[in-house]
């Protein structure tokens, strides 16, 4: 088999942003779980545990896979099954399941990464202000206590960053959320407004590759003037192995990859001048038998520059619809208690006055 989707749904009836579903509505499920399984079955196993023991009412369970999986457990009567091309990476397994759900927001929690009790409720009260496009949950160790990260950031230079606790071991009664200011979530764990994923991508960023596209939909959440919200009650357990270094030359690709389709909406010299910084911490980081690899990646990535043009027009657009929400969102004030000035009469040139000559 070389690729799959599965869902487990369930259904029933619901209110979302204060509305009442329509009995046609109603087999729409409010959230979509995607679990992208790039590779490692026995960790996807490990995470439909977690789902199935601690899934909201209304949902359905969307599992995309990039290898082969015998179906130990006999679930072919719950789910369906489409194929996709075998050895997909994370992003490409993730846009499947995005593509394949149905909810009005969408959680892709990655294969070996753990759902615990309330942790999609406490998300979802979020999706009710309009403003919010994505919810960032805590990520936490296997002791379920220490918080370990929660999102991701893009410098302006174009450098993704992991979002973590001052303090190296905050537990979830400790750590301030206001502390944790994250432009997205990480792709292996979070909730995302379905339309938003549509409107800035859509889906996530290929060309950017499993270590950048989530910044990549981060920087469309900040140019977008939504919100990324942190939620301390939404808590999942981190997978031991959840990124593997790169190698250099493709570090290097998606990286320059990243800052050229996030240019959008920056000061370009200062912008650059930034890049120009993150590029001699990346060579010193990768030094010394990685630095040339990544300067090749680089490069390749920058000869390819034509090709960003569409993703900044689209950032563009983003930034243009905001503008837009907040000029209709801005309240308009009229003035009646000040003077007036009353109708005046008609003026009319005096018949006898000559006519002058034009010039």
């Amino acid at each position: 088999m070389a690729g799959t989707v599965c869902a487990v749904s369930v259904y029933g009836g619901a209110t979302f942003g204060g509305m009442i579903m329509s009995s046609e509505l109603q087999q729409r499920p409010i959230l979509s779980i995607v679990v992208p399984t790039p590779s490692d079955t026995a960790a996807l196993e490990e995470t439909l545990v977690s789902i199935l023991e601690n899934r909201p009412h209304d949902c359905e369970i969307v599992v995309a896979l990039g290898c082969d999986y015998g179906d130990p457990w006999n679930i072919r009567e719950e789910v369906r099954f489409v194929q996709a091309p075998k050895g997909s990476s994370m992003v490409a397994c993730a846009n499947l399941g995005v593509a394949s759900s149905r909810g009005e927001v969408i959680h892709i929690l990655a294969a070996g990464w753990q759902a615990t009790e309330g942790w999609a409720d406490a998300a979802l009260v979020h999706f009710d202000d309009r403003e919010t496009s994505a919810v960032v949950p805590l990520t936490v160790a296997a002791d379920r206590r220490t918080v370990v990260a929660a999102g991701i950031r893009c410098t302006p230079g174009g450098r993704r960053l992991a979002v973590a606790p001052r303090r190296s071991r905050s537990t979830i009664d400790t750590v301030a959320t206001g502390d944790l200011a994250a432009h997205g979530p990480a792709l292996e764990a979070g909730f995302w407004r379905a339309t938003f994923l549509t409107e800035a991508g859509p889906g996530f960023a290929t060309a950017c590759g499993d270590s950048c596209a989530d910044a990549d939909m981060a920087v469309a959440v900040v140019r977008s003037r939504t919100k990324a919200v942190v939620e301390s009650g939404s808590l999942v357990v981190g997978h031991p192995a959840e990124r593997r270094r790169k190698r250099p030359f493709l570090a290097g690709l998606h990286a320059e990859r990243l800052f050229w389709r996030s240019i959008a909406g920056q000061p370009v010299l200062l912008a650059v001048l930034r890049h120009l910084i993150e590029i001699v911490r990346h060579s010193v980081a990768r030094g010394p038998f990685g630095t040339l690899p990544m300067l090749a990646g680089r490069f390749v990535a920058l000869i390819q520059f034509g090709s960003y043009g569409q993703r900044y027009r689209q950032l563009r657009s983003l930034m243009q619809a905001a503008t837009q929400r907040d000029d209709a969102a801005e309240p308009r004030t009229i003035r009646i208690d000040g003077p007036h000035t009353g109708f005046g009469r008609p003026r009319r040139a005096a018949v006898d006055q000559p006519l002058r000559k034009s010039a």
